[in-house]
């Protein structure tokens, strides 16, 4: 038994020592970076300059794979499926907080390795610039006094932005219905709608917003973050504008699939700090008007865990969780 237990336990040692190698040499090929949407987006470009910087840092190629359809469930789902040693990982997006809720996939936050959230932006309140409400306090008064007579856009029913407004009534113990959704293909029809009178409110990003709030055709009351934007700082937060602790918004991580060694974790969670610290990722943040967020492993798993939790509750307040 002596001679049985002493051979095994060689074996165990000689598996280990023969991994070691290989987590300590990792990458020693190139790897391929999942992204859930089409090429030349916005999660795309993120990808991509992400892609580059990690070259720069590993000395591998990382080559952008897209892979797109089912509202994100197939590019979610590929980086789930992949093996777990580091050679595959992936850019999620908000819709793994939503897509499960919405009986389109298993899929959740727990489904992941999470290894960085590099990007956030909050949601904005968005009217016409000529609408007669000077504060994200006088919508709200409105909508309580007229349910109904106001119309929003911004993406289409059940989207980020359509959760982000009733979400915001919700915390102010306003009825959602008191402002139909009216769908659309993304925040650029639904701001043309906004101006063009169809709608009266559009829940966006800042970034979205912004060539029509440079234009003067339209005026940002509140962003539903926690802090102030980079991009326009004199738009207060909801807090401030009405007292609603209520914070969404859209954001991006990468992630390998469960279980990735600890030893790949660690080479890639520093390379990507790296990355998203460099001055080319901060001024391609800038140049885009995109919002900065970091937080690594744990952290970002946290964060996941709680976005799933809020998206989960309004989905289910305005009937489209499953």
């Amino acid at each position: 038994m002596k001679r049985l237990f002493a051979a095994a336990a060689g074996l165990v040692l000689s598996a280990c020592l023969s991994l070691a190698p290989a987590f300590a040499a990792y990458p020693d090929r190139p790897i391929t970076l999942i992204v859930p949407w089409g090429a030349g987006g916005g999660t795309d470009a993120v990808a991509r300059i992400l892609a580059s910087l990690l070259e720069r840092d590993l000395g591998q190629p990382v080559a952008v794979v897209n892979r797109t359809g089912g509202q994100g469930v197939v590019g979610h789902q590929a980086i789930a499926d992949a093996a777990a040693d580091g050679y595959t990982i992936g850019l999620l997006t908000v819709e793994i907080a939503m897509m499960h809720w919405q009986g389109l996939t298993k899929l959740d936050p727990g489904s992941y390795t999470p290894l960085a959230l590099v990007n956030e932006d909050p949601a904005g309140l968005q009217v016409r610039a000529d609408a007669p409400y000077k504060t994200a306090r006088d919508v709200i008064d409105d909508v309580q006094k007229n349910p109904g007579k106001y119309k929003a856009s911004g993406t289409g029913q059940g989207g980020i932005w359509h959760l982000a407004l009733a979400g915001m009534l919700s915390s102010l113990k306003v009825q959602p219905a008191s402002v139909p959704w009216v769908p659309s293909n993304g925040a650029a029809p639904g701001l043309q709608d906004l101006v063009a009178g169809g709608v009266q409110i559009v829940t966006c990003s800042l970034p979205e917003a912004r060539s029509l709030i440079d234009a003067g055709r339209v005026k940002s009351l509140a962003i539903m973050s926690k802090e102030r934007s980079r991009l326009m700082p004199d738009v207060p937060t909801l807090k401030e504008a009405t007292g609603s602790d209520w914070v969404i918004g859209a954001w991006r991580g990468i992630a390998g699939p469960k279980g990735l060694p600890k030893e790949v974790a660690d080479k890639l969670i520093p390379a990507l700090k790296k990355a998203y610290e460099s001055k080319d990722y901060q001024d391609f943040l800038t140049n885009r008007g995109f919002g900065g967020r970091w937080a690594e492993g744990a952290a970002f798993g946290t964060f996941m865990a709680e976005s799933d939790a809020s998206l989960g509750a309004v989905m289910k307040e305005v009937g489209l969780a499953k």
